[in-house]
């Protein structure tokens, strides 16, 4: 093949590859609700960035008397608790709290499955024989009792929960991985990069995981969703944040209040959670349907 040619080749394939990255991002932009979930998870990060850098309102601020109803000033906006402080600065602080384990458990979970994944996959034998095991056993345990044991070893806060979430969180990623990578160790393009030379770490990561790797931003998604949920549930129990900056702690103290009437504060909370869930969720399959190649057009 002459010079000429082997550049057309390479062009085509580039054109190629930008055709495909261009596909998914038209599918994502079509989706207005995928749009929209996005935005919404984009304002939830944007609470947990304007927490850190200290300009959050203070959750523990008297902005009123006890049980004020909805009004609309801003920090009366979804009412009062018991102090008068503003639930809505509860919530946002709860937001910080929640997205900040999310994104930390995420991290944790994600390296830890697809690195076991793609070694068993690839290497299969022994290698594939102590993952499943591995796996296996952690996920005989019910997941809440071994994220409450690990809770109280580590005492409690968010660093435990974090660690706690982050040890269980990796096994279904971990089994796709696995299960598309063994699909992938015997096609062509891998053969012929073997061929060449390339090593394993070579062909793992530079040349099967960009092929699978959909999965894991996928999986990332609903990774999040599945933090901040358990988070909830872990301080509803008693064993997760303690300072009352989490969601988790104002459902416990809403549920008491609800039965004199006070509405109000479980409300808020509700409509929090319920809305970066379901953009989590919403956006999980907006992403598969953008990124995975067997769905795309």
């Amino acid at each position: 093949m002459s010079a000429a040619a082997e550049g057309f080749a390479a062009e085509e394939v580039v054109v190629r590859g930008d055709s495909l990255l261009r596909r998914a991002w038209r599918t994502l932009r079509r989706d207005r609700l995928a749009v929209i979930s996005f935005a919404v998870i984009a304002l939830y990060v944007a609470v947990t960035l304007l927490g850190y850098a200290g300009l959050l309102p203070d959750m523990q601020e008297r902005v009123g008397e006890k049980y004020e109803p909805p009004s609309l000033s801003f920090a009366k906006l979804l009412g009062t608790d018991i102090f008068g402080r503003s639930i809505l600065y509860k919530i946002l602080a709860g937001a910080k709290t929640a997205m900040t384990i999310g994104f930390i458990v995420t991290g944790i979970s994600l390296p830890i499955g697809i690195g076991l994944g793609a070694l068993a996959g690839y290497y299969g034998g022994r290698v594939d024989a102590f993952v499943v095991w591995l796996y296996s056993v952690i996920s005989s345990v019910p997941s809440i009792l071994l994220i409450v044991g690990i809770s109280y070893v580590l005492e409690k806060g968010i660093t435990a929960i974090c660690i706690a979430l982050g040890v269980v969180s990796w096994i279904g990623l971990c089994r796709l991985i696995r299960g598309e990578v063994i699909k992938h160790r015997n096609r062509e393009y891998v053969l012929a990069v073997r061929l060449l030379g390339a090593g394993d770490v070579t062909i793992i990561f530079r040349h099967i995981l960009p092929n699978v790797f959909h999965l894991a931003i996928v999986t990332a998604s609903l990774s999040i969703l599945s933090a901040i949920k358990s988070e909830v549930i872990l301080t509803f129990l008693g064993v997760g944040i303690q300072d009352g900056s989490s969601w988790g702690t104002m459902i416990t103290d809403a549920t008491g209040e609800l039965v004199s009437g006070i509405w109000w504060p479980l409300a808020g909370v509700s409509g929090a959670m319920f809305l970066i869930m379901y953009a989590l969720n919403v956006a999980g399959d907006a992403l598969r349907d953008a990124l995975d190649p067997k769905l795309i057009d």
